[in-house]
């Protein structure tokens, strides 16, 4: 971005998942497919590196919260393109016109509001890679956790719910779909909190009320406080991300354009390691174990969030 804009890296990186998308339901080999979602997988970390970088000069620009709010908006994405292409496929359309639709509508999204971006990069040369230091570390280390956490609610909610919990495997992802909208609906609301309660104490309360959430989905061998879990869990979560997306382009220790990549990069890694740490965890001890040990993180996250100290 700092190299050739963020209008340009957008439009390109969208360019890519474009191109790739319809490859995933029209393929009929293995290899093909690999590459369609290598090339998508890439494409879309360089977005959302870039958005989020967006994200960061125009709530500075604004001067008052704003990230909780953009956030909301992707976690409504998510959400709005499940229905979409739920709806398209219950039509009867093929899994291919599905993806050509959807993919169709969202690059027209793209053109109409790409080319509304503040403008940056281009003359902020920079290198290509940077290390990150300073308070970015904790930073990156704040959002692994948090984002292990919502990658593990999300593979293994519904395995817990049934496995643990007796509930019928088609009404197990109620557990994931509470934790959702409760993390979409905290997140609108957000920008509000922070403003209300500051950046620290965001994090702090955020990371507890996961903790908790986790802790009753875990200890309580109940359905009913379960899905409450999972949904208190999503409402913690929330905020967590984008106010450290925030302290990242903050933070004076590095340029803000290099730290977003890289809290990016160690949240992501988070998110592929957390289903696997659960199931490392849980054939040695059991799910609800790996739970609390989440909830352990989560607590952690809580007590550290009152270390962020960023700049202006």
């Amino acid at each position: 971005a700092a190299r050739f804009g963020c209008r340009a890296v957008v439009a390109a990186a969208m360019a890519v998942v474009a191109a790739a998308f319809p490859v995933l339901a029209s393929a009929r080999a293995l290899p093909p497919l690999v590459i369609a979602l290598g090339l998508m997988g890439a494409a879309l970390g360089i977005a959302n590196c870039v958005v989020n970088i967006q994200a960061v000069i125009v709530e500075q620009a604004a001067r008052r919260p704003m990230m909780s709010g953009f956030h909301g908006f992707f976690s409504m994405g998510g959400i709005a393109g499940a229905v979409v292409m739920g709806g398209l496929l219950s039509l009867g359309a093929s899994p291919l016109t599905a993806d050509l639709l959807t993919i169709g509508g969202l690059m027209l999204v793209v053109v109409a509001f790409v080319a509304g971006m503040l403008p940056f990069g281009a003359d902020h040369p920079g290198p290509a890679f940077v290390i990150p230091h300073g308070i970015v570390i904790l930073i990156g280390a704040l959002c692994a956790v948090a984002f292990l956490t919502e990658g593990a609610v999300l593979d293994w909610s519904g395995v817990f719910l049934n496995t643990r919990r007796g509930l019928d495997a088609r009404h197990a992802g109620v557990g994931y779909a509470l934790f959702a909208i409760a993390m979409t609906l905290g997140r609108l609301c957000g920008n509000r909190l922070v403003t209300r309660l500051g950046m620290r104490r965001v994090v702090a309360l955020g990371g507890i009320v996961a903790a908790a959430g986790l802790l009753l989905v875990a200890l309580i061998p109940s359905v009913p406080v379960s899905l409450a879990g999972f949904a208190l869990t999503g409402a913690g979560c929330a905020n967590i991300v984008p106010v450290l997306y925030s302290a990242a382009g903050r933070q004076t220790a590095m340029p803000g354009h290099a730290a977003v990549p890289a809290v990016t990069t160690l949240g992501s890694a988070g998110e592929l390691l957390g289903p696997a740490l659960v199931g490392f965890v849980a054939q040695g001890t059991s799910l609800d174990a790996a739970l609390v040990l989440l909830a352990g993180g989560m607590a952690g996250v809580g007590l550290c969030g009152r270390l962020l100290r960023v700049g202006h």
